[in-house]
């Protein structure tokens, strides 16, 4: 049984016509007539009583234009879900992001703006510091990945759009004196207790923030660490050290705890779009298109 078959018998069923199904068809009629004869065959059943007056279909002809039309819309479907994911428009994405990620509005704006043009879009969203993030695209476990610089390097087959430049601030105990400052100098923390992410999340800022005090004249002394930055933030307010985080953590308020910008010019963090080289998959290139719209008009 041939598929064209099928939309052949569905047009004489609907027709009962095997002239005006023709032109429906836009075929000669001894070739439809051959064609469901052969239909027949294949099936093992009458489905249409016909004479030189009339057509009309057989039981086992009602029955089979039901499944028949089914068969054709559920083929329909597939070949617009093909085409919707070939131009980008359906089918899964996965997506990672770092912890400080959603709380830039560009984020918010992405995944919204994403969408609403891509409803038929799933995206998948993981919550990943940058080194963990590069390894799962490089291993195909994810599509794209918001990520901070990598201070090591990145994987053969990894590359980085840049999306947008965010400062890094100091976040003090309101209690310290350091606090009362409008803005501070890495240098002036060089006495202080730090709480940072440890060196095993993998985050892209833990080492950044070692080669900044470096760069500073000291090495960071790290008292505590946390793996989230909203527990940071907090032993920071509880007054167990000071820490240095991007900005963008500033929308976390808390009782104890100030944010205060940083005078060092290279006190800055940049936030990536990564994605495997060479990667043409018609939906990872639509995110990637949208995402940098979206960080030009931002």
């Amino acid at each position: 049984m041939e598929f064209r078959q099928l939309r052949y018998f569905i047009a004489v069923a609907e027709e009962l016509h095997f002239t005006r199904a023709a032109e429906r068809l836009h075929i000669g009629q001894p070739p439809l007539s051959h064609a469901i004869q052969l239909l027949e065959a294949d099936v093992g059943a009458q489905l249409f009583e016909r004479t030189k007056r009339w057509v009309r279909l057989t039981e086992a002809g009602r029955l089979f234009l039901d499944d028949a039309r089914r068969i054709v819309a559920l083929s329909e479907q597939a070949t617009a879900t093909a085409r919707r994911a070939e131009r980008g428009e359906a089918g899964e994405l996965r997506i990672g992001f770092t912890f400080s990620t959603p709380l830039t509005p560009l984020f918010a704006n992405v995944i919204n703006r994403y969408r609403q043009r891509y409803p038929a879009v799933t995206l998948t969203l993981h919550e990943m510091a940058t080194v963990p993030q590069l390894d799962a695209l490089a291993r195909r476990a994810l599509d794209l990945g918001f990520v901070r610089p990598p201070e090591n390097g990145l994987p053969e087959n990894i590359g980085l759009t840049a999306l947008r430049e965010d400062p890094l601030v100091a976040v003090l105990p309101t209690g310290l004196a350091l606090a009362r400052k409008q803005a501070v100098a890495l240098s002036e923390m060089a006495e202080l207790p730090f709480v940072m992410y440890p060196h095993s999340a993998g985050t892209g800022i833990y080492p950044q923030i070692f080669r900044l005090c470096r760069d500073a004249g000291f090495v960071p002394r790290v008292e505590q660490t946390a793996g989230e930055a909203s527990t940071i933030i907090g032993l920071v307010a509880a007054g167990c050290g000071v820490s240095v985080l991007p900005g963008s953590f500033e929308r976390i308020r808390m009782d104890g705890v100030c944010y205060r910008p940083l005078l060092d010019p290279a006190a800055t963090t940049t936030l990536l779009l990564a994605q495997r080289k060479g990667e043409h998959a018609p939906l990872v290139q639509a995110f990637l298109a949208l995402a940098t719209e979206a960080a030009l008009l931002s």
